[in-house]
């Protein structure tokens, strides 16, 4: 297997796919290793992998390169053109799509098996496409397995290559023939300019893949009435007017205790990799069905996106479906159910027939420059100081809390710094209201803010300025004149204290004094002799003092 002399010399900011690089596809029936082969050439574990066919259906794109060049790789659901449903109708027309935008076309069938009637429906459709065409026969483990490898010779093909995705052998082959079949490289675009990263989550069936394509123009996402039909988080470049964002369509969350890795691990990675897609985003738009309101899970979500200190965006979906006294229900019942998170904007669209679209593309806009706003420290402390006038922190233990300073620390979130006299004295429902003050005045919509409370340095030199002042030349003497350029200063020495002398009939003194003043040890008989007087006292209690004889 071939090493990485370097990484890929392109723009991380543009999603995989728009840097303008050779493309290269890799296509095959479900089952064949697709998705493990895609994985091995990108050196990174981008693709869902599972011992099922089907698992992957949207076409994926990753940047990678090899022996110097870099390129694109794109993988693809499993080819199957006599299938009648309509998830595999779909998958097979993604697979001519990928087809027909390929410099380089990697064909994958499985050296264990016979070939079948989709292989070689496969390979007549690669045929007609008039490309450069690899034929790479996968999980060849060991050389004893080439023979059933080169079955594929009965094609009429040319040359296979027969490789194995999990184990790395014969990579390098196939990655050669790769370089050699890709055209010129054409210039790379390099863009340094910032784009928003949004991200649309929701529960299963929810239509974000539905959104996505408006969003897109174009048949993108795989749409299905069933629910958990997108697996994989796909990026994807949006150009609106004059700004670009990227797009990130993922799998439908359920409830958590309905995942576990035991019982589905493809819907536990699904759920996995949106998680990641959430955090490597700006913004997260969750999509809820407007008809049937926002429900638990949907709030659990958004939780999990403020924890990460992502911005928010609601978006209520199918609201053509509903009448204006519906809408308003419908948004007076979220902001019940989302109380933890009153901030985030709610924004009505519909998937179907585009509603609301441009009031969202306002709304990110909106919520993305709040997100990387930053405030003046002047600024700050003249609105903090009439906070301070109007509403002062509370007594807690005793004593106020005194504020002294803030000032900004972070964007993307927002981190604010308090400096305080007691930072743990400063009651919680006072630190919401500076942050709720905070949002209001300079309009952090859609934005978690996140103030922090630290302690002052009271009085007191630091170690360092201690040592600074240690090291600072003595004072010139009391002569009258300053000291001139070229005068030797001699440093400062510190003052010796002397000892006093304690005459010896002194320390004699002192002594008794010491000794008369020391606590009196109790001997080890003195609990038992309590013990015994106190039984007496009892005795003459119940039975009274007896009489002299």
């Amino acid at each position: 297997m071939t090493k990485h002399q370097a990484p890929p010399q392109v723009s991380r900011v543009l999603p995989a796919g728009q840097h303008g690089l050779p493309l290269v596809a890799i296509v095959g029936r479900p089952n064949v290793g697709k998705s493990t082969l895609f994985n091995r050439l990108a050196r990174r574990r981008l693709a869902i992998v599972y011992d099922e066919p089907g698992v992957t259906r949207d076409r994926n794109y990753a940047d990678t390169s090899a022996f110097g060049r870099d390129y694109t790789l794109v993988d693809t659901g499993g080819f199957d053109p006599d299938s009648k449903d309509p998830m595999k109708t779909g998958i097979t027309r993604h697979v001519k799509s990928a087809i027909e935008e390929a410099d380089v076309i990697v064909f994958v069938s499985d050296a264990t098996v016979p070939l079948t009637s989709a292989d070689r429906v496969a390979v007549k459709l690669l045929r007609k496409a008039d490309k450069p065409v690899l034929f790479a026969a996968n999980k060849s483990d060991s050389p004893r397995h080439d023979a059933d490898a080169f079955e594929v010779y009965r094609l009429g093909v040319e040359m296979v290559y027969p490789v194995s995705s999990l184990h790395g052998r014969g990579i390098g082959e196939l990655e050669a023939a790769i370089v050699a079949a890709m055209p010129a490289n054409k210039d790379a675009s390099v863009v340094d300019e910032f784009l928003p990263r949004i991200s649309i989550v929701g529960k299963p069936n929810a239509g974000k893949s539905s959104l996505m394509n408006k969003i897109l123009g174009e048949d993108r996402m795989i749409v299905d009435d069933r629910p958990g039909t997108t697996r994989d988080a796909i990026d994807a470049l949006v150009g609106r007017g004059d700004k670009r964002y990227i797009f990130v369509d993922t799998a439908g969350l359920r409830r958590k205790g309905k995942v576990t890795k035991g019982s589905d691990e493809v819907e536990f990675a699904s759920v996995h990799s949106a998680v990641k897609a959430v955090e490597r985003s700006s913004i997260v738009v969750l999509l809820v069905d407007a008809k049937e309101g926002i429900a638990e899970q949907d709030a659990k979500i958004l939780g999990l996106a403020a924890d990460r200190g992502r911005a928010m965006i609601i978006a209520l979906n199918k609201s053509d479906l509903m009448s204006k006294g519906e809408l308003e229900k419908a948004e007076e019942d979220a902001r019940d159910k989302i109380s933890f998170a009153p901030y985030a904007p709610l924004v009505h669209t519909s998937a179907k027939t585009g509603r609301g679209l441009g009031e969202l593309f306002d709304t990110i806009d909106k919520v993305s420059e709040s997100f990387h706003r930053r405030i003046g420290t002047g600024e700050l402390n003249r609105f903090f100081e009439q906070v301070l006038q109007t509403r002062p922190p509370p007594t807690m233990g005793g004593s106020a809390p005194r504020l002294y300073y803030i000032t900004q620390a972070e964007t993307a979130p927002p981190m604010f710094v308090i400096l305080a006299s007691s930072p743990d004295s400063v009651h919680f429902s006072y630190q919401r209201f500076v942050a709720n003050q905070l949002r209001d005045h300079f309009d952090f919509a859609g934005v978690p803010l996140r103030v922090v409370y630290r302690e002052r340095r009271r009085g007191g030199r630091g170690r360092k300025e201690a040592e600074l002042i240690e090291a600072m030349p003595a004072p010139a003497p009391k002569t009258g004149r300053r000291p001139a350029p070229g005068d030797t200063l001699v440093p400062r020495k510190p003052k010796r204290v002397p000892v006093p002398v304690v005459e010896e009939s002194e320390a004699a003194d002192v002594s008794v004094k010491a000794k008369k003043l020391a606590p009196k040890k109790r001997s080890r008989a003195a609990p038992k002799a309590a013990e015994r007087t106190a039984a007496a006292r009892a005795e003459r209690r119940k039975f009274g003092k007896p009489r002299r004889s």
